[in-house]
């Protein structure tokens, strides 16, 4: 997949691009319904004679237009984005830097410039995609701002029960630690990617040594607690238990909660390496305890919980 990033205002011409079938939208989380989406562009690609293309934004919306105190944290960061798009084998990915200045394109400027102007010949979008200025542009305009230069296909929702599929309901299954709820959205389960950091090798001297995970990407985390989860590192997936939080029994004053995760089976020097946590199952709240004894022994019903957890659901 070739990924091209652009900034407001562009400089292509519809003659550096072959002809696109292109899927718009900001797909956090890249879930059932942003795929459905990508993948009907993907289709009408094949059967148009078409290259596939998506296009995105980053950073969100929302942190340009004000309508976010501090920073936006992200179900996939584009870094994540970028990798799951490409596992749907899309030829292109667009990454508009969104600014004040495209944010105020009127529908027709957008539809103008980021559509005909890039040589697109047929487009995918939900149902609820807006484009434009106050994002007055939707696909009952989309008729008439398409200059009969190409076709369009909307996708209607895509629904779990009564609940539309949506990065907001994501963010809530999440934001509740419901992690094991969240491959029904997804189609796969929810992770964050880190590099494994010195830690205060606490967990080592405890008898449960863990890899401390640091993330610099702005990820949407689930509450403190321990977790099942698998961790990929060195091109494996193994199964784990994870702490996140912030160590009340050591610590007072952590500003942020750290991701430990206790690999089973496992010994390597892993220092420097990038893995992915993979949150399978919320398995108890974090709380402080006594004293290291009781720890160590709550410790060990942590692991057991995690280890029945993966017996009974292997992947």
């Amino acid at each position: 997949m070739e990924v091209i990033k652009i900034q407001h205002p562009h400089h292509l011409n519809t003659d550096d691009l072959p002809p696109l079938s292109m899927a718009l939208g900001f797909f956090d989380g890249v879930h059932l319904g942003h795929q459905k989406v990508m993948l009907k562009a993907k289709e009408k690609a094949q059967s148009l004679g078409l290259k596939s293309a998506v296009m995105t934004f980053d950073p969100h919306p929302s942190v340009v237009l004000g309508k976010n105190v501090g920073d936006v944290e992200y179900i996939t960061p584009i870094k994540d984005k970028i990798n799951f798009v490409s596992q749907l084998g899309i030829d292109y990915l667009f990454i508009i830097h969104f600014t004040k200045e495209f944010a105020h394109l009127l529908p027709q400027e957008f539809i103008d410039q980021y559509i005909i102007g890039l040589n697109v010949k047929h487009v995918t979008a939900g149902f609820d995609y807006s484009y434009g200025r106050m994002g007055k542009g939707t696909m009952d305009t989309i008729p008439e701002h398409s200059r009969n230069q190409f076709t369009y296909t909307t996708v209607p929702q895509l629904k779990k029960g009564e609940d539309k599929i949506s990065s907001t309901l994501i963010r809530r299954y999440i934001r509740d630690g419901n992690v094991q709820g969240i491959p029904e959205l997804l189609g796969r389960f929810y992770s964050l990617s880190g590099m494994v950091v010195q830690g205060d090798q606490r967990g080592r001297k405890l008898g449960f040594p863990t890899a401390n995970v640091d993330s610099k990407e702005d990820y949407l985390i689930p509450p403190v607690g321990v977790y099942a989860v698998r961790i990929h590192v060195k091109g494996v997936w193994r199964e784990a238990v994870c702490n996140l939080g912030y160590k009340p029994t050591f610590h007072d004053d952590l500003e942020k909660p750290s991701v430990e995760v206790h690999i089973f089976d496992f010994d390597q020097d892993i220092y420097g390496e990038e893995v992915i946590v993979e949150w399978h199952q919320h398995l108890r709240s974090e709380r402080k305890f006594n004293g290291i004894d009781e720890l160590i022994t709550q410790i060990s019903k942590d692991k057991g919980n995690a280890l029945l957890y993966f017996e009974k659901n292997k992947v």
